[in-house]
């Protein structure tokens, strides 16, 4: 490990993994946190990029509850998290057979045609009008996020597949995803430990990297209060469309053998 700590390397990929990540955060463009893990799967294995990560998420999850504090929706708190956990014990018990690249190629499909049908509706000049909430379907979509956060940190696009719609306030959107998802990273330790993942190598690791991790995290919240609802909304589903694309290709060169 002390290698990797002295590598230049390791740090031009995983400086810029957890300033996007911390930006993600803190409330801008939510899809762009799903570049931390591959960036820094571009110098070490990718389950051990995820357990380098866990922590620096956790630390930016108490920042996020420290600015956000106060500002949620209780209804789709409740609605979602709870089967949000079933689906973290789902992927615990399904670890040793499913395949990150197959997690990947599936939620990069399902927000895909996410966000296709709202660019379809914006360029035809219809409006974009809210969803109503749905508990039923709050609580499949949490199944599928507590999953894809467990096996691959990626529970964000099931999460806004079912919210985004909502068009609810920016920071009643963001104040409600940062209570849900330091729910579930907080929970996650325990089979990630458990699993072995937390090994002295990676928690100096992530050590190194932690004090990034509160000051971008801030500076996301900074930009999202000053963001119009509109211009919020039009970013996060470019955003997640981008990294929709990016999820399609990488499941797909995994499941391929390429």
């Amino acid at each position: 490990m002390t290698s990797l700590l002295t590598d230049p390397l390791f740090y031009a990929a995983a400086v810029p993994a957890v300033i996007l990540v911390g930006l993600s955060k803190g409330g801008l463009g939510g899809a762009m946190g799903f570049l931390g893990v591959p960036l820094i799967s571009l110098v070490v294995p990718t389950v051990q990029a995820a357990a380098i990560l866990l922590p620096i998420l956790c630390l930016m999850d108490l920042v996020s509850l420290w600015n956000w504090r106060g500002t949620y929706d209780r209804r789709l708190l409740w609605s979602f998290l709870p089967t949000a956990i079933i689906g973290i014990g789902i992927g615990w018990l399904t670890a040793a057979i499913v395949t990150e690249g197959m997690i990947r190629f599936i939620v990069g499909a399902v927000a895909v045609v996410f966000v296709g049908r709202w660019l379809v509706t914006k360029l035809s000049g219809g409006v974009v009008r809210p969803s109503k909430p749905n508990r039923f379907a709050a609580a499949f979509w949490g199944v599928i996020s507590g999953f894809t956060s467990f096996v691959a940190h990626l529970g964000g696009p099931p999460f806004q597949v079912y919210a985004l719609p909502l068009r609810m306030d920016p920071k009643l959107f963001v104040g409600t995803s940062v209570i849900l998802f330091a729910a579930m990273n907080g929970i996650k330790l325990v089979p990630y430990f458990l699993l072995g993942e937390f090994d002295s190598a990676n928690l100096m690791a992530a050590a190194v990297l932690l004090p990034f991790a509160p000051l971008a995290t801030l500076a996301g919240a900074w930009l999202v209060r000053r963001m119009r609802p509109e211009l919020f909304y039009n970013f996060s589903y470019i955003t997640v469309g981008l990294i929709a694309l990016k999820l399609i290709y990488d499941g797909g060169v995994e499941l391929l053998g390429l």
